[in-house]
């Protein structure tokens, strides 16, 4: 204790008259006055906060209400304006217009007033007259001839907001004005929108009071105007009319700010005051206790060997205190570890989350209580492409990432369980759930809080998941079958798209049954050669001759015939297949294209999963060396999606094409991430563009320019370019006149099989021949 605190308490003695003579005396007034003091120091703390935060709280406000009167005041211009658009644009107005039919003018624009609800609609023309209102056109005219549409002017004796639109025939003849008033029953009415009482004022700069026009214009300052404290802010408004400028002035009271947390102050010092009492009432307590401290620490020793977690209060002299803390240090330890032990057990290291362990014991016991009126619902979360997350930025972003998906869905979902299944998938239990409730609400905040940009050690990360929900008892009656449902639905989630939900639905599960037997049957397909490969022909504009055919798998299904690309494909790239798949595709394509005449290529696709694997540069040269195709006629076609993941790894592949001599196209160019920089990665032979494209070409719009300048950038880089889908006459003179080179579709055939091909060349040779011809 302080020389300080001991004169301190030496005159207490000599004020009050008390002999203090034992430890638990003096203990309990050392604890009573330093409390008080704390108290008070806390009080007057307390209050300058709240006086601060009070003022604060109130600029913001204001400040906010400032933004939201700015918002209003430009949807009301844009409103004026859009209105005053349609009629400046109506072939009717602007032939009244050219014809000088004033009668029809002011007909349309006293309609056009009132329907745009508005105080004034007039003309102003080129030389500043004005048609149909009592405006100022000659002062409006120098800002509007410099191109100025929106603004204040003066309205009378009160301040206007204008929007002016110009009118057209096509050469601006003069602008339509539209004025609405500003006075105080307009400005009051727009200050009653304000969340805190506001009062707001338009004004011309020089009818400002000193005060106000002496303060920085859009900053809050502080003015005693005779009736108490007041916060203003003063901000500009855009002048239409020359010698008007308007000012917006919003005034707050600070009194009334202040006012606010009178009850707060009240109730703390109601604090303080209990706090005081409880605080002698502990005193004495411990003054009470101090001779029994040495017993309580034997009898929780006991307890303590006898099984039972106990601890003692650390009081007494200093070295019964110290004994004390040591034993609750070694009971606290001892309980620590055993709950790491536990949590670890049940839970994620990285997110903190309850494990799929946990999230399952949590699930059993609440489908145990689930009724049709108190139901359970489980979502199924994967984030989607966390792969390339971690590829591309690095793993320790990664798990930003999904420490940021962890804490938004707790944030989100406080009385959920949320846990952490492993990798990127996250699970999501909420029981309890009435009968009338709209579990599509749940479905859309997940789609909010899962599929945004998160921020992750300053860096912006695009993230979004898929979604899968299954309900119980409707969907599952036990804990595994609603996993099972959720995981169903996830799956047809990520089918649709990324960033998507999906509810569980009983053709779910026929739909995945269905696509095991798919699977089953696409491997015995495989082994037992039941694919077959199709050609669909590529033609050269410019030569006017078919130059090569791309490749195109066909499988027939020994019971259900011809099955979709669209439908085998998805499966195999998911379960791998579709590498063994696309070898034989690729040896296929080579020994066909052998017997082809010399001057025709053959291209064969390679999915990004072919890529990734190893071999594939091997299995290349195999298939030419063994068919004798000369490497030059075989194209392989790649995605822009290869790309996604390690970048390096793909070039080096294609390099090595290259260096084969084998020729790479870049398909569905336009359609991916970023296709200017692969072409400047890797020299590509050809550029395939998308039929999106193509087929937008007879609607106009953009699709020519894309086009254009799609062809003018591969002609630069030496690139051929290829147009898919093309199915009409048109779409290929269009297509010419852009400067294409090359096009595949049903305008020339329909993909056929090999046996086909030459008679298919035949064909369209001779039509060729006979169209020069006529």
């Amino acid at each position: 204790m302080s020389i300080r605190m001991r004169a301190m308490f030496a005159r207490s003695k000599s004020l009050i008259g008390l002999r203090v003579r034992s430890l638990g005396s003096r203990i309990a007034l050392v604890y009573v006055v330093l409390l008080a003091i704390l108290m008070v120091a806390t009080l007057f703390v307390a209050n300058s906060s709240i006086a601060i935060f009070a003022r604060e709280n109130a600029e913001g406000d204001l400040g906010s209400n400032a933004r939201v009167f700015d918002q209003i005041i430009a949807s009301r211009q844009s409103q004026m304006a859009n209105a005053g658009q349609v009629v400046a644009r109506d072939f009717g107005f602007r032939e009244a217009y050219a014809t000088g039919d004033t009668d029809t003018l002011i007909s349309a624009l006293q309609s056009l007033r009132d329907r745009a609800n508005v105080s004034e609609a007039a003309i102003v023309q080129l030389d500043g007259s004005v048609i149909g209102g009592d405006l100022d056109g000659t002062a409006l005219l120098p800002r509007l001839e410099n191109g100025k549409d929106r603004g204040v002017i003066r309205l009378g004796k009160d301040e206007a907001l204008a929007a002016a639109v110009p009118i057209e025939m096509p050469d601006l003849a003069g602008w339509l004005i539209l004025v609405s008033r500003l006075g105080p029953a307009d400005v009051a009415q727009l200050s009653r929108l304000s969340a805190v009482p506001i009062e707001a004022h338009v004004v011309d700069r020089g009818d400002l009071a000193p005060h106000l026009a002496q303060l920085p214009l859009g900053k809050i300052g502080e003015v005693d105007d005779g009736n108490g404290e007041r916060l203003v802010r003063v901000s500009p408004l855009a002048s239409l009319q020359e010698g008007s400028e308007g000012r917006l002035v919003l005034t707050h009271s600070l009194e009334a700010a202040m006012a606010r947390y009178t009850v707060l102050h009240v109730a703390l010092m109601f604090i303080s005051l209990f706090g005081m009492l409880a605080g002698a009432w502990a005193a004495i307590r411990i003054s009470r206790g101090v001779a029994k401290p040495l017993q309580q620490l034997a009898e929780a020793a006991r307890a303590y060997a006898a099984g039972a977690v106990s601890k003692v209060r650390v009081s007494g002299p200093s070295e019964v205190r110290s004994l004390a803390a040591s034993f609750n240090a070694m009971v606290e330890a001892v309980e620590e570890r055993e709950q790491q032990i536990l949590h670890a057990s049940l839970h994620d290291v990285l997110t903190g989350l309850p494990n799929r362990r946990f999230f399952i014991e949590k699930l059993d016991r609440a489908v145990q209580r689930q009724t049709a009126s108190a139901r359970t619902l489980v979502a199924f979360i994967d984030v989607d492409d966390f792969k390339t997350i971690n590829d591309s930025m690095g793993h320790a972003i990664g798990d930003g990432v999904l420490c940021a998906v962890a804490q938004g869905l707790q944030d989100q979902f406080p009385d959920a369980m949320v846990a952490r299944f492993g990798g990127d998938e996250f699970g999501l239990l909420l029981n309890g759930i009435e009968a009338g409730f709209d579990c599509t609400a749940i479905a859309r905040s997940l789609e909010i809080v899962l599929n945004r940009e998160m921020t992750v050690d300053e860096r912006p990360v695009l993230v979004s998941s898929s979604i899968g929900i299954a309900i119980g008892p409707d969907d599952a009656a036990n804990g595994d079958g609603l996993l099972n449902s959720a995981d169903l639905a996830l799956y047809r989630a990520k089918s649709d798209g990324k960033g998507g939900c999906h509810f569980f639905e009983p053709s779910l599960d026929a739909e995945a049954s269905r696509r095991r037997r798919m699977e089953v049957d696409l491997r015995h397909a495989i082994r037992d050669g039941d694919f077959e490969l199709y050609f669909q022909p590529l033609y050269s504009i410019s030569e006017g001759r078919v130059k090569g055919f791309e490749a195109l798998m066909r499988w027939h299904h020994r019971e259900h015939g011809m099955i979709s690309p669209a439908t085998f494909i998805p499966i195999a790239e998911e379960t791998g297949l579709i590498v063994p798949l696309g070898e034989w595709a690729l040896r296929e394509a080579c020994r066909v294209a052998a017997q082809w005449p010399d001057g025709l290529s053959v291209a064969v696709n390679i999915s990004p999963r072919q890529l990734g694997a190893d071999g594939l540069a091997s299995t290349v040269a195999q298939a030419l060396a063994q068919s004798g195709l000369a490497a030059p006629r075989l194209e392989l076609e790649i995605t822009e999606s290869v790309f996604i993941g390690n970048v390096e790894k793909t070039l080096r592949v294609l390099h090595t094409f290259q260096a084969l001599g084998v020729r790479v196209a870049l398909d569905d160019f336009g359609t991916g991430y970023s296709s200017l920089s692969y072409l400047r990665s890797f020299p590509f032979n050809k550029i395939k563009i998308d039929q999106s494209f193509v087929q937008a070409l007879g609607d106009g719009g953009s699709a020519h320019a894309i086009i254009r300048a799609i062809t003018t950038l591969a002609d630069a880089l030496g690139m051929e370019t290829l147009a898919e889908g093309v199915e009409t006459a048109e779409l290929l003179e269009l297509l010419r006149s852009e400067g294409c080179d090359m096009i595949q579709g049903y305008l020339i055939s329909k993909p056929v099989p090999a046996a086909a091909v030459l008679n298919l060349l035949r064909s369209v040779h001779s039509a060729d021949r006979k169209a020069v011809a006529g």
